[in-house]
């Protein structure tokens, strides 16, 4: 959308994350950051300096700004709901970092209530957007593995405390690994596959305490409050199985990321955290994998993607990608892992979504629309 005023954006959470998707701010032509708050305000301060924002503000602020349209909310999960909450209630579009929300019934509020207000909500992750995702999605639409008759996919680490300087709430609500890795898994294979229908699940916490080894929190405990290793199965809409472990109770696998099977073939899909390739293909008749060129850009750490599209979806009035519907359908999925695992059933999932629009060929970097 060449010649398009860009959406002025308010970051809330100027913490870890954040400085990824400020860099990447000055690529997208459709939006530009404004703002930037967070709960320490000494962290705002700094990422208005490092990266040349106009100002470091409180939240408040944000939300009474009227040229402000956008939110883009990069609190910790706990922040997600009432961060975009505010925001919506002060009139504007907001994207979350994942999750959507932490509890089901506060997503599905989040949706219904920007809905009404006439805004947009979506969020992360945006990965699916990016070269590697979108060449899978373009094979499989241009039909080279035949139909898609399953799935499988593989997180497998062992957490974050030997790294991440705040590593607590990955262990508590709206962490784990389900919920933190999750989101990249599903919201790829529902690009991919189509909406999910129903699932099954196994879950365990291993090991019901963790010790911090990175800086500044080395040799503190750390409580696990969510399941640390999950199994699940999935039916999908369109009649495929899949089956899922997101795990962080794992010291080394050989496993692949994601794999989809066709009646024609075979694809090997590159890791749902990250924008480029590689990609394989193994189709009836061959005697070894092949890997495949990208078709797409944005192959490099392209977070902000999703808030770009959002951008341009405020300007013209058509559907975002990164949707609330996606988000939501996502977070019920994962919920639904969970309670499968607590009540021993099968859970069928009430949402259901279309699979996002897929980006054009040839798009110009810093765009997203021809």
């Amino acid at each position: 959308m060449v010649g398009v005023e860009s959406v002025k954006v308010g970051l809330v959470g100027s913490g870890f994350i954040s400085g990824i998707y400020l860099k990447n701010s000055k690529l997208f032509k459709s939006f530009d950051v404004v703002a930037c708050s967070d709960l320490i305000h000494e962290r705002a301060v700094n990422r208005v300096k490092e990266f040349d924002i106009p100002k470091a503000c409180s939240n408040e602020e944000i939300f009474g700004d009227s040229e402000i349209e956008l939110v883009l909310n990069l609190t910790t999960p706990d922040g997600h709901y009432e961060v975009a909450r505010q925001a919506i209630e002060a009139g504007k579009s907001v994207y979350n970092e994942k999750p959507l929300a932490i509890e089901l019934d506060e997503g599905r509020e989040l949706v219904e209530l920007a809905q009404h207000a006439g805004v947009l909500i979506g969020g992360a992750p945006d990965t699916f957007l990016g070269g590697g995702i979108q060449t899978c999605r373009k094979l499989i639409d241009d039909g080279w593995i035949g139909e898609p008759i399953g799935a499988t996919a593989f997180m497998t680490n062992h957490g974050h405390e030997s790294w991440h300087p705040d590593p607590e709430f990955y262990y508590m609500a709206g962490g784990g690994p389900m919920f933190d890795m999750g989101p990249y898994y599903l919201t790829a294979l529902v690009n991919l596959m189509g909406p999910i229908r129903r699932v099954k699940a196994s879950t365990r916490i291993t090991f019901e305490e963790r010790t911090i080894t990175s800086e500044p929190k080395f040799g503190q405990k750390i409580k696990v409050d969510v399941p640390t290793h999950v199994v699940g199965i999935m039916d999908f809409h369109n009649g495929a199985i899949g089956t899922i472990i997101t795990t962080f109770d794992v010291w080394g696998a050989q496993l692949p990321r994601i794999e989809i099977y066709g009646t024609l073939g075979s694809l090997s899909v590159p890791d749902p955290n990250t924008f480029g390739g590689p990609i394989k293909i193994f189709l009836s008749g061959y005697e070894e994998w092949r890997e495949v060129p990208l078709t797409h850009g944005y192959t490099f750490n392209s977070r902000g993607l999703g808030v770009a599209d959002m951008a341009n979806a405020i300007r013209s009035e058509r559907q975002h990608r990164a949707s609330g519907n996606l988000t939501y359908h996502v977070l019920e999925a994962m919920h639904a892992f969970h309670r499968a695992s607590d009540q021993e059933r099968t859970v069928e999932l009430k949402s259901t979504v279309k699979k996002p629009e897929a980006l054009p060929l040839g798009l110009i970097e810093g765009y997203l629309d021809p």
